[in-house]
């Protein structure tokens, strides 16, 4: 299977082309590197990828839809995974407008590209904050939502844009309602890379709304998994799925987990106004779909990826 990957040296779009990848699959990946995560960090896990010879990347910008449908023409893929946008709840606060043009045009393009190139099929990536804070826990895929930042209204006018195109064209859609993906090669300013840091440097950890969150952490190996068996599915012409262990953790009781084995000097600090308090999904409708049964335990994983983060120098800098 032929398949184009965007945001490919991001986190997620990282080990879902590792795992197609080892599974023979001619994966063609585009990346603008934006300044937003660390290009270092970025080259780091491109290198990985250009380690196989069915991987083949291109540097592009995904707001420029002439050079996408060029790209594409080229391809020719079977199945589009879209994981390029703009990340970080907080920084929408600071600069809104750049997730309108990524996270909005930019799927905009991505969709009139594909409608170009006869593609059948649309992985991409929405996200748990679109429940906003809700209390109607576990989180189904059906219930009102609630965003209470950009960046949420956003993934919110991506499920709506995929569900007018998929009225309009031949493509099916299916959105995936991430619920803090963590695991190797992620995002250094997420929770757990961020802990492991101060352990690491001896310096304070900061810890948010004193620790009182509770989040639905899901391992990238599950992730990852999941993706792959969704290209492969049969579904409907447009689908919403939460991707969530069903087992949310609080951050707290997390944190002091770790430091019953590390060395962790922790600071308690009042909550950021972009903060959502719980995340609780329901994976009943992807673990049907999916036939993928048993999600990972963070408590399982923790100490096994502190492990891989001391070994891969790049994140202590």
């Amino acid at each position: 299977m032929k398949i184009l990957i965007t945001g490919v040296a991001g986190f997620i779009g990282t080990n879902t082309a590792l795992r197609l990848l080892k599974k023979n699959h001619t994966i063609f990946g585009i990346d603008n590197f934006d300044s937003f995560n660390s290009e270092k960090l970025k080259k780091f896990r491109l290198n990985k990828l250009k380690k196989f010879k069915n991987f083949h990347f291109k540097k592009i910008d995904i707001l420029n839809k002439n050079i996408l449908i060029k790209i594409i023409s080229i391809c020719k893929p079977d199945s589009i995974i879209h994981l390029a946008g703009q990340a970080g709840v907080r920084y929408s606060y600071l600069n809104p407008s750049k997730y309108i043009d990524n996270n909005i045009i930019g799927f905009i393009n991505l969709i009139f590209a594909a409608r170009e190139n006869n593609i059948k099929k649309i992985l991409y990536a929405s996200s748990s904050s679109v429940y906003g804070n809700n209390i109607n826990f576990p989180l189904k895929e059906n219930q009102k939502l609630n965003q209470i930042n950009i960046y949420a209204v956003s993934k919110m006018l991506n499920e709506k844009i995929a569900e007018t195109y998929s009225k309009i064209s031949k493509i099916r859609f299916i959105g995936l309602r991430f619920f803090t993906i963590y695991g190797e090669y992620g995002r250094p300013d997420m929770f757990l890379f961020k802990m492991f840091k101060s352990s690491l440097n001896k310096k304070k950890f900061f810890l948010n709304n004193n620790g009182n969150h509770d989040r639905d952490f899901t391992y990238i190996g599950d992730v990852t998994l999941i993706i792959e068996r969704l290209l492969k599915k049969q579904t409907s012409k447009n689908e919403i799925l939460n991707v969530c262990s069903m087992n949310p953790e609080n951050i707290l009781q997390i944190t002091r987990l770790f430091q019953k084995k590390n060395f962790l000097k922790v600071q308690l600090i009042k909550k950021h106004k972009a903060d959502i308090l719980k995340t609780h999904g329901d994976n009943t409708k992807i673990k049907k779909i999916s036939g993928f049964k048993k999600f990972s335990n963070l408590r399982n994983n923790i100490f096994k990826l502190f492990k891989w983060y001391k070994d891969n120098k790049i994140y202590k800098l």
